[in-house]
């Protein structure tokens, strides 16, 4: 008997707040057929993960203006919504796999594509 295949859940929202990262970040994604929602902080996010049920994957940036930075918006979501699954990055600080909540990722900025492309495929 063959296990069944996991499914990678197809429409992430991205948290950046930097513009051009964003949206690079966006285009990655997109050639590689995922949806792509994006917003540039913690704040506008979480109204989107309330109204939105489709959100398979967060991608958020740690370091934030706002409120809440991506580190506390990961473990908010982890707690309400524990199928999103979780890809965090950051250019100024560095973290295991292990210290994202709910057995995320952690992509190291610069990321490569592939890189980018892989730790969402394999988040959770």
């Amino acid at each position: 008997m063959n296990p069944v295949p996991s499914v990678v859940p197809r429409v992430v929202l991205v948290v950046e707040d930097d513009d051009f990262i964003r949206m690079l970040a966006g285009d990655i994604l997109q050639d590689e057929g995922f949806t792509v929602l994006e917003v540039a902080t913690a704040d506008e996010a979480w109204p989107i993960l309330e109204s939105r049920s489709d959100i398979g994957v967060l991608f958020t940036d740690v370091n934030m203006p706002g409120h809440m930075d991506g580190l506390a918006l990961a473990t908010r979501v982890a707690e309400r919504w524990p199928r999103i699954r979780l890809v965090l990055t950051s250019g100024r600080q560095g973290l295991t796999d292990d210290e994202v909540p709910d057995h995320g990722r952690f992509v190291q900025k610069p990321y490569r594509q592939r890189d980018l492309v892989s730790a969402i495929s394999h988040a959770g």
